[in-house]
């Protein structure tokens, strides 16, 4: 007399991660996301370990728990996972601001951006 299952929201070859309130703009978080975007796995933890962007050791974040939930929750191969999508969105942004000259007010907008990676698993060519 329970609900219902939720369907799943991914295919069954597939695996996502959702990080939100990441302090970084959109656009800067964008720049990292299409590094990996299409890349295999390890490849792309490769890339993210040695960038020199602030933003990339939380995008690696992601992508491992990406893997992880590939692994544990829909028992995929994890050697044959590629990052499928990696796509960026808005979140909050926190107004803050700075008094100038003249009695005037320099806004300083703070944003926050959200980051979803979706890995799959590919079947090898022989």
């Amino acid at each position: 007399m329970g609900k219902e299952k939720n369907p799943r929201r991914v295919a069954d070859n597939e695996a996502q991660a959702i990080s939100r309130m990441l302090r970084t703009s959109p656009q800067k978080l964008n720049l990292v996301a299409s590094m990996i975007r299409g890349k295999k796995v390890e490849k792309a933890l490769a890339d993210l370990t040695f960038s020199k962007r602030r933003i990339a050791g939380d995008v690696k974040k992601c992508l491992q728990s990406a893997i992880a939930n590939a692994e544990n929750n829909h028992n995929l191969d994890v050697d044959t996972l590629v990052v499928a999508e990696a796509w960026v969105g808005k979140n909050l942004v926190m107004k803050r601001g700075r008094p100038r000259a003249r009695g005037r007010f320099g806004k300083i907008m703070k944003p926050f951006s959200e980051l979803t990676i979706k890995v799959r698993q590919i079947e090898e060519q022989a």
